[in-house]
């Protein structure tokens, strides 16, 4: 049987890096439909002492795939909120339940795309862009230094190099409400998405990622190639790469 035309095709990888002793990103694709979503692309980088930040990024992906699954909600960008909801409150539950769980969170960035349209949200520093003959961020980072860029206290070339740059100021189970910021974007011919956690980002320029995108053969190569790439650079954290060609 042929492909569907609408169907996007995705690819998804994490990795380790070169520096942490565990992996606490988590990632999840669906090209097919999930609930009232068209599909349904996932980046989690959990936080958090000894594995809290591990069960955290899982949690959060598992609890946003049931409910999305289970609801009833018709609107699909309402049905990916209230499964960001639903996965803060999971969060805030299991760690009031096991102390060792205490002070865990995580970001999360999920996207689906149909009728020639992306639809996203995020809480935290993990990453959607845009990329094509140029590379655009479409979120925007819960972070300090992003906060201080927006105030104009720092200047943007500064922000990358910041001593406090993996402060964050937004997570999915950090207070007992979460607020997801929600973009909308039209795709084009020749579009590829890119969700990523900072474990890409903090390793290579946007305008690095870009090339190496358009250097590739297919989604495959180029996410792997990514994960290569900051991997050389030094891989100081987890790497985690959803690549989608609408």
């Amino acid at each position: 049987m042929g492909r569907n035309i609408d169907v996007p095709k995705a690819f998804s990888i994490t990795d380790i890096g070169r520096k942490r002793k565990m992996n606490q990103d988590c990632v999840y694709t669906s090209e097919y439909p999930l609930g009232s979503l068209p599909n349904l692309f996932i980046v989690a980088d959990g936080m958090g002492g000894h594995n809290a930040g591990d069960f955290a990024s899982k949690t959060t992906v598992e609890t946003m795939v049931r409910k999305i699954r289970e609801s009833s909600q018709e609107k699909p960008v309402r049905a990916l909120e209230n499964a960001i909801e639903e996965a803060n409150s999971m969060i805030r539950k299991k760690a009031c339940e096991r102390p060792e769980l205490e002070g865990m969170g995580t970001t999360v960035v999920a996207a689906f795309c149909a009728d020639g349209r992306l639809e996203a949200a995020n809480v935290g520093d993990s990453r959607l862009y845009i990329v094509n003959e140029t590379i655009r961020q479409i979120t925007r980072d819960h972070s300090l230094v992003e906060e201080m860029v927006r105030m104009g206290g720092i200047p943007r070339e500064q922000a990358r190099n910041h001593p406090d740059k993996n402060i964050i100021t937004r997570a999915v189970g950090a207070a007992d409400t979460v607020e997801p910021d929600f973009f909308s974007e039209e795709i084009k011919k020749g579009d590829l998405v890119l969700l990523c956690s900072d474990g890409l980002t903090n390793m290579l320029e946007d305008e690095e990622i870009r090339q190496i995108i358009s250097g590739g053969r297919d989604i495959a190569e180029m996410a792997r190639e990514l994960v290569k790439a900051a991997n050389a650079r030094g891989g100081r954290d987890n790497i985690s790469v959803i690549l989608i060609d609408p």
